[in-house]
């Protein structure tokens, strides 16, 4: 009895460590490839298979995508440079297999027999595969997947999702290699806007000091916010609205209540009134012919009068009890 219970138990030892044996060399195996490249591993259905089978004491990232045009994935062409990025930065980082991780890519091109029997019908999808035996490892062992909803997501943040799934322990950050033509670019675009800022300066500070013309801007943005624009973008209000009798109402009643053309209409007034009022202060009295000067005071004392006569009937309108008025509206 004694004999047989040496036996099994020497078995026992035996089947362990070439069990251990077995998940040790498969993990050198791929890390090995893993990290004599620039990507994450390309995987096809058996090698995805033989990466996530258990036992194992390494830890597998595994994304899960559809690259060709054909399949219409934009969001799996979106996060492919990322992939790449997060996987060159665990190459970089993690050439001893420290962290015991594995990064690895499943097109369906390749993996059509994976997709079936995970029943996916979307990608990208990013499977995180903790160890089952040795440090770290998880009592319930099933993947974790990552979520995509939010859009194509940054190796930063994927990078942080997997580092929290993994031992404690220093893990690799993210590296970005230098964007030359971004650099380049930047670089052009700077020396070009100082090269004709150098150029233009002369022509330009005359149109900046303009008194004229920032008297203009001034009275422009006055009118546009005076006369409700912002209101119309907040309420996003109708731009007009029938009258219930076959017409049209381009006033709407009440001061909470306003259409896009009545604030066009509006700022229209205000503007013929301001740009009358700043003829008779500041063009009119300039006038040489005295003649000439007092058909100019008639003209405009007769637009500011129509627009006043025309600014009250809208207050009536949009409030029936106002008291005053001016003829001829």
């Amino acid at each position: 009895m004694q004999v047989s219970m040496a036996v099994l138990l020497g078995l026992l030892s035996v089947f362990c460590l070439a069990e251990k044996s077995r998940t040790d060399s498969n993990f050198e195996q791929y890390h090995a490839k893993f990290t004599s490249g620039s990507s994450p591993l390309k995987l096809d259905d058996g090698s995805y298979d033989k990466l996530t089978a258990a036992p194992r004491d390494y830890s597998v990232a595994v994304l899960l995508t559809a690259l060709e045009i054909r399949f219409g994935c934009q969001l799996c062409r979106d996060f492919q440079p990322e992939w790449d990025v997060l996987g060159k930065s665990w190459i970089r980082g993690d050439r001893k297999g420290d962290t015991r991780l594995l990064l690895g890519t499943l097109d369906f091109a390749e993996g059509k027999g994976t997709f079936q029997k995970l029943m996916l019908q979307t990608a990208p999808v990013l499977l995180f595969f903790p160890p089952t035996t040795g440090p770290g490892a998880k009592p319930n062992a099933q993947a974790m997947r990552f979520d995509f909803t939010m859009g194509p997501q940054s190796a930063e943040q994927v990078n942080d999702w997997i580092s929290r799934h993994l031992p404690a322990g220093p893990k690799p950050p993210v590296y970005r290699p230098l964007n030359y033509v971004r650099l380049i670019t930047i670089t052009t675009a700077i020396l070009g806007l100082v090269s004709f800022f150098s150029i233009a300066w002369p022509y330009i500070i005359p149109i900046i000091q303009n008194r004229n013309l920032w008297a203009a801007i001034s009275l422009i943005t006055i009118l546009l916010f005076t006369s409700g624009h912002m209101f119309n973008h907040i309420r996003k209000v109708p731009y007009v609205s029938g009258d219930g009798k076959g017409g049209i109402s381009y006033f709407a009643g009440g001061f909470s209540n306003q259409f896009g053309l009545e604030t066009q209409i509006v700022a229209a007034m205000y503007g013929t009134l301001s740009f009358a009022t700043i003829a008779l202060a500041l063009k009119v009295p300039r006038m040489v012919d005295p003649q000439k000067q007092q058909i100019a005071v008639f003209i405009w004392g007769a637009v500011i009068f129509g627009m006043y006569s025309f600014l009250l009937s809208v207050f009536r309108i949009k409030n029936g009890g106002y008291p005053f008025h001016l003829p001829p509206f």
